[in-house]
C-alpha cells in the first residue's frame, strides 16, 4: 500500500530528539512507530494500551488519603510549626 497521506504532529524539541533517539535504537523513524502506533489501534479497536492516572508508591498514597480526610473533616487537621516541619525532614 502506498503511503502517499501526510499528517503533521507537533511536539517539543527536546521529545522530539529523545523519541528519535529512541526509535533508531530500533532501527525505525519516528514515520514506522507512528504507523506502527496506528495498526496496533487498528488492531484492537481503539488505543493499544489502557489509559489510567499515574500511580504513586504507596507512602504518597497515604499522604494524599490524610490530605483529603483532613480536608473533609474526617480527621482533624493537625497543625504544624515550621520549625518542627524542618525538624521532621531532617533540615
Amino acid at each position: 500500500m502506498a503511503k502517499d497521506n501526510v499528517i503533521n504532529i507537533r511536539t517539543d524539541a527536546a521529545t522530539k530528539q529523545a523519541i528519535e533517539r529512541l526509535y533508531s535504537q530500533f532501527g525505525i523513524t519516528v514515520s514506522d512507530a507512528v504507523n506502527i502506533f496506528f495498526r496496533k489501534s487498528l488492531m484492537e479497536g481503539g488505543l493499544p494500551f489502557e489509559m489510567k492516572q499515574p500511580r504513586y508508591n504507596r507512602e504518597t498514597e497515604e499522604a494524599i488519603q490524610e490530605s483529603r480526610d483532613m480536608s473533609s473533616g474526617k480527621i482533624p487537621a493537625q497543625p504544624q510549626s515550621v520549625d518542627s516541619f524542618f525538624e521532621e525532614m531532617g533540615l
